[in-house]
């Protein structure tokens, strides 16, 4: 499908566009995108704004993400012909979602937002919890490794990944992407007690990467590769090099942005359980 320039070529006559922030636990869902014979997020999503809206929506995401995958900033958009007030989009669409995904803000936006092509970068945090013992209240939320982690050699190899870079062998031998080049602003180590947590800010992301990433990461943090390796995997441009793909559970997409003409709310940045010790 070809997209036009212009994202208000969506916007139909007589429709009100309105911007959405989700959250959702993505264990139990195929990953993001509606998919025929499988649960995802959109699917249910999309049914409870219906219900709302009371005729058939369809949302855009800023960032699809796989099966099991987490969000705490989730960002969308849909058009609609019926306005209602934002508490029955906020409170009415919650009414209509499972527990394990909400409905975090609503705001009307002018025909030139599109949660997609209007985000100026995207922001997902992983998290490790790195304890010789499994952590049972956070099965299938955190990515576990009993291994002792040297969180400075992933502090001193996640430098090499930062800025713009053909990132080929950090993608998925599936991925659709055309182009392997993407910017990486930053991807920071961080530690809180028995968590580990990448965090990781760029225009776009290729599929797998960030998963590639930890995976990558926590083989030198476990010494079993030296802290140069990860400048080297980068430069042979070839998956097949790499470290193992980390698990999908441990991901958090934590944020789209958008520039400040678009007037979306302001939130903390998740996972909530980790806000109150991370850098902003």
């Amino acid at each position: 499908m070809v997209y036009p320039a212009d994202p208000s070529e969506y916007l139909p006559q007589g429709h009100q566009r309105v911007a959405l922030q989700v959250a959702y636990n993505g264990r139990h869902y195929h990953g993001w995108q509606r998919q025929k014979g499988a649960v995802s997020v959109q699917q249910k999503l999309e049914q409870a704004l219906s219900k709302v809206a009371d005729t058939d929506i369809r949302v855009i995401c800023a960032g699809r993400t796989d099966a099991g995958v987490h969000a705490s900033g989730q960002v969308v958009h849909f058009d609609t012909p019926n306005e209602r007030p934002l508490r029955a989009w906020t409170h009415g669409g919650n009414v209509h979602l499972p527990d394990d995904i909400a409905i975090q803000w609503a705001k009307p936006v002018d025909e030139r937002f599109h949660a997609r092509f209007s985000a100026t970068a995207r922001r997902y945090r992983y998290v490790i919890y790195n304890h010789p013992m499994r952590p049972a209240l956070m099965d299938k939320e955190v990515t576990w490794n009993y291994r002792p982690l040297d969180v400075h050699a992933m502090q001193a190899a996640a430098a090499c990944l930062q800025g713009k870079h053909d990132f080929s062998s950090f993608r998925a031998a599936g991925c659709q992407a055309k182009n392997p080049i993407r910017t990486v602003h930053h991807l920071r180590v961080q530690k809180h007690g028995d968590y580990i947590v990448l965090d990781i800010r760029a225009n776009a992301f290729l599929h797998h990467m960030i998963r590639n990433f930890a995976g990558l990461l926590m083989t030198i943090g476990a010494g079993k590769q030296p802290i140069e390796w990860a400048a080297q995997v980068l430069a042979l441009r070839d998956r097949k090099q790499a470290a193992e793909t980390a698990p999908s559970y441990g991901l958090y997409f934590v944020a789209a942005e958008y520039d400040d003409c678009h007037q979306l709310p302001k939130v903390d940045l998740g996972p909530h359980f980790l806000t109150p010790f991370l850098q902003p």
